[in-house]
C-alpha cells in the first residue's frame, strides 16, 4: 500500500477511529477494572485489570483514549501521568506473581508533560517500566493500535511480540515536534512525518515491530471485527509458543530482540 505517512497519521488520529474501551470487551472475556497506584492515586488514561483471552487469563493494560471530549477530558486525551505509569507498573508484577502473561494496548501521544506529572517523577516512572517490562518472567504482547508517542509509549512498548495496525503510527515524538525542532518551521509536517518513518511498514522493515495488523478496506473503525479477528489469530499463536518456553528463554529471546531494533530486513 503505497498510503504517504501524513496520510497514516490523519488515519491514526481519526476521532472515530475505535479504542482501548471499543477493543477490550470484544478480545477479552470478563474483563475487571482495578485501579490507582497505591502511591498518589488513580489515571483514568490507563485502563487496566484481569481478564481471559479464550479462557487464559490475563493482565491487561491499555492507555485509553476517549471517543468524544468530555470521555477524554476525563482520561487526559490518552496521555499518562506518573500515576498510570506506576499502576502499570504495580499490575506487571502483579501479573508476574500469578505467571499471568499480559496484553499491553498502546495508544498516546505521549506521557503527559506538565509541571504536576515533572514534579510527581515522570520520567523516573516510565524509566521504571523500561526496566522492569524488559526482564518480566511472564509473556508480554503490545498492540499499536492507532499513535504511539515517545517514551509515553515505549513504557507500555518492551515486550516479546508487539503487533501495529495498518494504519497507527510509533514514534519518537510527533511529526509537528519534529518539523518545529529541526526546522523552526511548522508548515514541513507533512515532510517531517515522511522523514520520520513512522508508519507500520517502516517499522517492521527495521524490526521495530514484529507483525502489521491489516485494516478493512473499508475503515478500521467501519468493520472493527476484520481486525479482531487477525489480532486474535496473533495472539493465540504467540502465546502457545511463549509460554511453552521457561521465562530464562523468553528474557534472552526478548533481550536479543531488542538489540538488533534498527537494523533493517
Amino acid at each position: 500500500m503505497s498510503t504517504k505517512a501524513w496520510d497514516r497519521v490523519v488515519l491514526a488520529r481519526r476521532a472515530d477511529r475505535p479504542k482501548a474501551m471499543d477493543i477490550i470487551p470484544r478480545l477479552f472475556a470478563s474483563f475487571y477494572s482495578l485501579a490507582g497506584d497505591r502511591h498518589f492515586g488513580e489515571d483514568k488514561a490507563l485502563l487496566a485489570g484481569l481478564g481471559f483471552f479464550e479462557g487464559v487469563p490475563v493482565t491487561i493494560l491499555a492507555q485509553s483514549k476517549g471517543r468524544n471530549l468530555e470521555e477524554n477530558m476525563q482520561c487526559n486525551f490518552g496521555m499518562l501521568h506518573p500515576e498510570g505509569y506506576r499502576k502499570a507498573h504495580r499490575l506487571a508484577l502483579q501479573a508476574e506473581k500469578f505467571n499471568r502473561p499480559i496484553i499491553t494496548i498502546i495508544d498516546t501521544a505521549g506521557a503527559y508533560p506538565g509541571e504536576k506529572a515533572e514534579e510527581r517523577g515522570q520520567a523516573e516512572a516510565i524509566a521504571a517500566n523500561l526496566k522492569l517490562f524488559s526482564t518480566l518472567k511472564v509473556p508480554v504482547i503490545a498492540i499499536v493500535l492507532s499513535e504511539g508517542g515517545s517514551g509515553g509509549a515505549l513504557a507500555l512498548g518492551v515486550a516479546d511480540r508487539v503487533y501495529m495496525m495498518e494504519n497507527a503510527i510509533y514514534s519518537i515524538l510527533s511529526p509537528e515536534g519534529f518539523a518545529s525542532i529541526l526546522w523552526k518551521d511548522d508548515s514541513r509536517t507533512e515532510e517531517a512525518a515522511e522523514l520520520m518513518e513512522c508508519t507500520a511498514e517502516d517499522l517492521l522493515d527495521k524490526r521495530i515491530i514484529d507483525a502489521i495488523i491489516p485494516e478493512s478496506s473499508i475503515g478500521f473503525e467501519q468493520d472493527l471485527n476484520y481486525s479482531l479477528e487477525i489480532i486474535r489469530n496473533f495472539i493465540r499463536k504467540d502465546l502457545k509458543y511463549l509460554k511453552k518456553l521457561s521465562a530464562k528463554k523468553r528474557n534472552d529471546l526478548r533481550y536479543k530482540k531488542y538489540r538488533v531494533m534498527g537494523k533493517r530486513l
